[in-house]
């Protein structure tokens, strides 16, 4: 028997059928229901009715129940003992739609909707053969001229060496390049001052340990060697008595530890007397150099790193840079365009003493200088060292004819300013050449001629 929902309004009240006489049943069981179809079920369902006493029309109310029953009580009653249950489902009241909701559904279905169109627009357009594709240069030959600056660079680099040092006062970094396959690297003295440990790291990012062979802080200039190391490639070096100002020139350093920085610039002029050091206070670690000055960007890591001309000869060793004074206030610390490099003719020659016998020798014409003149040219002082005369006894200055008191104004015709001058000009010749001194002498000039002679130097 198949279950069937009720829809009609739970009844008001129920009661049991009344018994049937004579059945033999005990009071409150109810009566068994007759085997058959779905028709004597429904019927058994609904109690007969019967007919007055009077005859006449049966009542219509329920059994039990006396008095009129009004017209909304006269419903279906529920019989507990009916074949087909009554049953009534509760669905409570309908889901309230709240107006947020109605916000984010269209929300969301907005943004789906504008995704899935994007896409289907990109695909359509990768597909569309309008496809959009900036212009670009297509892949050249990576070569480049030999004397241009790229070219400069890819032939000089492989030689070209970064130096960390590390000190009793610290650690610095500096440059240098390879002078033979011997291992041995040239670089300025200040680079390698007081240093116990030096760290050369080649451009492909080598690094081995290596020794100091010889230094000269009056040239500032210094000579370490690695060993164990194949493939060295050392840089040709150039006669820096060719240059001309003018010239296009290229420095290569590891500025503040950049290494293998390539800088482009020319000459800006040739015979620049340049002094350097002097922090002792004795004067033993001045630096002395008739130097090359260059636009070329140079800055602290520079130093003895190559300036190289357009065939990539080195033509100088980058040593000193001339920044803003010290109480401008706009004082820049690197490079404002003003560098100087050593020679390489004077390189050349102090590096070779150096790697032979660990010293260099200085040219000297046997006088002692009145420093704290302040007048046009470099006097002569009355006393020397301790008290010894000026003019060294049978010294090259003694044997030319200088006295204490002349004032040198000249050497081979090219004029001096001060004591630091004459010093240059001397240092930027051999021992044994022979120099022409122009010499003010009791308010006349006279020339002198001089060999150089020649002293260890520091």
């Amino acid at each position: 028997m198949a279950d069937r929902q009720q829809t009609d309004p739970a009844p008001q009240w129920w009661s049991r059928p009344e018994e049937t006489a004579g059945d033999g049943r005990r009071a409150g069981v109810p009566a068994p229901r007759p085997a058959g179809g779905d028709e004597d079920r429904v019927q058994d369902a609904v109690p007969a009715r019967t007919p007055a006493p009077d005859g006449s029309a049966p009542d219509a109310r329920a059994p039990g129940v006396s008095g009129n029953v009004p017209p909304a009580l006269a419903v279906t009653r529920y019989d507990p003992w009916g074949a087909v249950p009554l049953q009534v489902v509760d669905r409570g009241r309908p889901p309230r739609i709240r107006l947020w909701q109605v916000v984010a559904l269209s929300l969301g279905t907005a943004l789906l909707a504008g995704g899935i169109g994007g896409y289907l627009g990109v695909l359509a357009e990768r597909r569309s053969n309008t496809r959009l594709e900036l212009p670009q240069a297509a892949a050249a030959d990576k070569g480049r001229a030999p004397e241009s600056v790229a070219g400069i660079a890819a032939t000089a680099l492989p030689g070209v060496v970064t130096l960390h040092v590390r000190g009793t006062k610290g650690s610095g970094t500096g440059t240098g390049f390879v002078l033979d396959q011997q291992g041995h690297i040239l670089t300025n003295s200040h680079v390698v001052a007081d240093s116990q440990e030096i760290t050369v790291t080649f451009s492909t990012g080598e690094s081995v340990t290596a020794e100091l062979v010889g230094r000269d802080s009056g040239y500032d200039l210094a000579v370490v060697k690695v060993g164990g190391v194949r493939g060295l490639q050392p840089l040709s070096l150039g006669n820096s008595e060719n240059v001309k100002v003018g010239d296009p020139v290229v420095a290569i350093g590891a500025p503040f530890d950049l290494s293998n920085t390539v800088t482009a610039g020319i000459i800006s002029a040739t015979g620049r007397p340049v002094t350097a050091g002097g922090d002792k206070g004795d004067g033993s670690d001045i630096s002395y150099v008739d130097a090359l000055q260059t636009d070329a960007p140079i800055n602290p890591g520079n130093s003895g790193g190559p300036l190289l001309d357009a065939k990539a000869h080195v033509v100088g060793i980058n040593s000193a840079i001339r920044g803003a004074d010290k109480d401008d206030p706009t004082r820049q610390g690197g490079s404002i365009g003003l560098g100087f490099a050593i020679p390489v003719n004077q390189g050349k020659r102090v590096a070779e003493e150096l790697i032979r016998t660990g010293r260099a020798t200085h040219p000297v014409i046997g006088v002692t200088l009145d420093m704290d003149y302040t007048g046009d040219g470099a006097r002569v002082g009355d006393k020397g060292e301790d008290g010894k005369p000026s003019v060294v006894a049978d010294g090259p200055g003694a044997r030319a004819g200088i006295r204490a008191g002349d004032v040198i104004t000249k050497v081979d015709g090219q004029r001096v300013r001060g004591g630091d001058e004459l010093i240059i000009r001397i240092r930027a010749h051999r021992p044994g050449d022979a120099l022409t001194l122009t010499v003010l002498r009791g308010g006349r000039e006279s020339t002198l001629e001089v060999v150089l002679g020649s002293a260890n130097g520091s």
